[in-house]
C-alpha cells in the first residue's frame, strides 16, 4: 500500500511543482490546447456525419422496413460514436504529448535538473525524438485500445459489466496512461518501451496509484488540458523512482537502442 499512496503523492508534487513554476505550466498548456481544438473538430464533424458513414457502410439494408431499419442503423451509429469517443480518449494523451514533445522534453528536464542537478539526455536530433515517440506511442495506443475493445464487450455481461470491468478497466487505463506520460523522462535515459513496461508493472500499486486518478481527471478534456504539464512533471518524479535515481547520484546518459540502461539497478 506504500508504493499506491507514493503514486498519488507524485501526481500531487507534479501539480504542485508547476504550480511554484507558472511559466513551464504556461508553456505546457499550449500543446493541450492545440489538441483539444483538433479533437473537438472531429468530433462536431462526426456528429453530424456519423449517420452518412453508417449508411455508405451498409448499403444491404436499404430495403428494410420500418422499424428494423432505424434501429440497426441507429445502434450502429451509438456503437460508431461510442467508438471513435473512446479512441479519442485513449489518443488524447498520446497526440498531446508529440505535439508538445519539446514543451515537455524541457518541463522535464526541469524537474530533473530540480531534483538532481542534472538531466540525462538522449542526445538525438528532435526529429528522430519525435520519430521514435510516436513509434512507440502507436505500439501502446493499439495495445490500449486492444484492452479498450475487449472491456466494451464485457460491459454487456450482466451485473459483472456494470461492476467489475469497469473498475479493471479504470486501472488498466492508468496504467497506460502513467506509460505515456513517464515515457517523456525515461526516453531520455535510453530506456526502450520494452524495458519501460517491464519497470511500470514491477511497481503496479505505484502506477495505479498515479495512474488512476489521473485517468479520472482526464475524462474532462478540459481538465486534461490544465493538469497535463502536472502529470508530466509527476511522471517524471516517478520515472526517477523507478530508475532508483537520488540527487546524490545520477545516471549517465543512455543510448537509445539496444539493451536497458546502466548503471542504475532497477527495480
Amino acid at each position: 500500500m506504500r508504493d499506491l499512496v507514493t503514486g498519488m503523492s507524485y501526481l500531487v508534487k507534479g501539480q504542485r511543482w508547476v504550480g511554484r513554476n507558472r511559466r513551464q505550466w504556461g508553456f505546457g498548456l499550449l500543446p493541450g490546447l492545440i489538441t483539444l481544438i483538433g479533437y473537438a473538430a472531429a468530433m462536431t464533424a462526426l456528429v453530424f456525419w456519423a449517420d452518412d458513414v453508417v449508411d455508405w457502410a451498409t448499403p444491404f439494408a436499404d430495403g428494410w422496413g420500418s422499424p428494423w431499419l432505424g434501429l440497426f442503423r441507429g445502434a450502429l451509429t451509438a456503437l460508431f460514436f461510442g467508438g471513435c469517443l473512446l479512441l479519442a480518449m485513449l489518443s488524447f494523451t498520446a497526440v498531446t504529448l508529440l505535439v508538445g514533445q519539446p514543451f515537455y522534453e524541457a518541463l522535464s528536464e526541469r524537474v530533473d535538473l530540480a531534483e538532481g542537478g542534472s538531466a540525462p539526455s538522449s542526445g538525438l536530433p528532435l526529429w528522430r525524438e519525435l520519430w521514435i515517440s510516436a513509434r512507440e506511442s502507436l505500439a501502446v495506443l493499439v495495445r490500449a485500445a486492444l484492452w479498450g475493445v475487449l472491456f466494451f464487450a464485457l460491459g454487456f455481461v450482466p451485473f459483472v459489466g456494470q461492476t467489475v470491468v469497469p473498475a479493471i478497466g479504470f486501472c488498466f487505463s492508468g496504467f497506460f496512461l502513467t506509460e505515456e506520460l513517464s515515457a517523456v523522462a525515461l526516453q531520455r535515459r535510453g530506456v526502450p518501451l520494452r524495458r519501460r513496461l517491464e519497470l511500470l508493472r514491477s511497481r503496479k500499486l505505484l502506477v495505479l496509484g498515479f495512474g488512476v486518478p489521473l485517468t479520472l481527471l482526464f475524462l474532462v478534456p478540459l481538465v486534461a488540458v490544465f493538469v497535463m504539464p502536472g502529470a508530466v512533471a509527476g511522471a517524471t518524479l516517478l520515472a526517477r523512482d523507478l530508475t532508483g535515481e537520488t540527487g546524490e547520484d545520477e545516471p549517465e546518459p543512455s543510448p537509445w537502442e539496444g539493451e536497458s540502461p546502466q548503471p542504475h539497478p532497477f527495480p
